[in-house]
């Protein structure tokens, strides 16, 4: 009797645990990430006008890239052709994130000039690499690979 105490105690605690974890919101992703974008490549009020809404179309034509390379990675093949067939798909979605990239960096540089262009790539590699710590330090041990 004590022993089921014991496991239903800890398997409530468990589930508190993880009901308090906040979960995931992209549309609070994006606001930190525009500003601390704007922050660190030191935008000015003119910069950031003229860049973050171009910034945020960009991160839209993204997202839903990242969905479908999200989706494809779910889906297990179920023989060679089909691993074949998500290999290219993978392969055609990142040929794709990259043209986009290309494609939006020109339309940055319309409007700012090529040096705060770098900061802000600079600063958007920093955060997400900040953004992949925090993650990484706030999942629980065992699913870290920690036992």
């Amino acid at each position: 009797m004590n022993r089921l105490f014991v496991f239903i105690t800890a398997t409530m605690f468990m589930f508190n645990v993880h009901a308090q974890q906040p979960k995931f919101s992209p549309e609070k992703f994006e606001s930190e990430l525009v500003a601390y974008v704007t922050k660190e490549a030191c935008l000015s009020q003119q910069d950031a006008a003229s860049f973050i809404p171009i910034y945020k179309e960009m991160r839209e034509k993204q997202r839903s890239l990242f969905i479908r390379q999200r989706n494809l990675s779910k889906n297990k093949p179920q023989d060679e052709k089909a691993y074949l067939k998500a290999i290219k798909e993978r392969d055609d979605i990142e040929v794709e994130l990259k043209n986009l990239q290309r494609l939006y960096h020109e339309k940055f540089l319309k409007v700012l000039p090529a040096s705060k262009v770098y900061g802000i790539l600079n600063a958007e590699d920093r955060f997400h690499r900040r953004m992949m710590k925090n993650w990484e330090n706030n999942r629980p041990a065992h699913k870290r690979g920690m036992h």
